[in-house]
């Protein structure tokens, strides 16, 4: 698929989704904030109880940029853990390494950060990481590569060239952007979190199923 025809289908996405998955999307439905195809215009039925939390689910599949498949093991983890299983499904996301590449400002959009991660240019602890997923526990660190810090992305990331897309650094992320680093300093709470969804819907989606 063409970078082109990647942009179309992220923001035919934000519109269905009603949210912008990337900066683009966001100024594409500042001008047309209703959804795509011929009846995006025309008011909704009443959607049933099972759209509605299915929705919720791609709204959290998305932002995130996942699978279906990692979704639903992330989910059977957090029915596994102590305390209220929607909270802790997006506690766990938000752990993934690329959602924290993105929450330092080290990328643009969970696209971009997927990519650093995959392409080797992210190191936790000195030691470079390229699974997204891969589990970022309180107190380690998160930088970029030595060879990677000259390059155009990470020194437009340094100089904060982020900032106007994304939302502010949350409280459990310490980072030094000069740096071109961050450390995870706690476990995330829900609130905290800057996504868009409801968790509950999510958890009685799966619960149907």
């Amino acid at each position: 698929m063409s970078k082109t025809s990647r942009t179309k289908s992220k923001t035919r996405l934000s519109r269905s989704l009603g949210l912008a998955l990337t900066p683009k999307a966001a100024k594409y439905m500042e001008k047309r904030p209703y959804g795509p195809g011929q009846h995006g215009r025309t008011k909704r039925r009443s959607d049933s109880d099972y759209a509605v939390r299915l929705r919720e689910k791609q709204r959290l599949r998305a932002q995130y940029g996942i699978r279906e498949a990692q979704l639903r093991r992330t989910f059977k983890e957090a029915k596994r853990t102590e305390g209220l299983t929607g909270e802790n499904l997006v506690e766990l996301l938000e752990m993934r390494l690329d959602a924290l590449v993105l929450r330092a400002g080290l990328a643009r959009t969970i696209a971009q950060s997927r990519q650093l991660v995959v392409h080797r240019h992210i190191m936790v602890d000195g030691q470079r990481v390229d699974r997204p997923s891969y589990r970022i526990k309180p107190g380690q660190m998160i930088h970029v590569h030595p060879d990677s810090e000259k390059t155009e992305p990470f020194q437009v990331a340094a100089a904060g060239g982020h900032a106007d897309v994304l939302p502010a650094v949350p409280d459990y992320v310490s980072v030094e952007l000069d740096k071109l680093q961050a450390t995870l300093q706690r476990r995330p709470k829900r609130a905290e979190v800057p996504i868009t969804c409801d968790v509950q819907l999510v958890v009685e989606y799966y619960a149907a199923r």
